[in-house]
């Protein structure tokens, strides 16, 4: 099995949340540990993760690539 692509700012994508699956889009790659909504991101260079906006509700979530499918942008 290959390695999942990179993503970019702006890629729509979707992931498996408890509710079920939802959709967003890539706000940029973090490389270094953050805060999120109180949440603490363990996010390096060697462990990047990427910081997604709902689509639903407009929050933001960090999450490795391989929880993320990227999918078709919408036109």
């Amino acid at each position: 099995m290959t390695a999942p692509k990179e993503l970019s700012a702006g890629d729509r994508v979707s992931w498996d949340t408890s509710q079920g699956r939802t959709t967003g889009v890539v706000v940029r790659l973090l490389t270094s540990p953050t805060d999120i909504k109180g949440h603490h991101v363990a996010a390096d260079p060697s462990a990047p993760q990427y910081l997604v906006r709902s689509e639903r509700s407009g929050e933001e979530a960090a999450h490795h690539r391989s929880a993320l499918r990227k999918l078709a942008s919408r036109r």
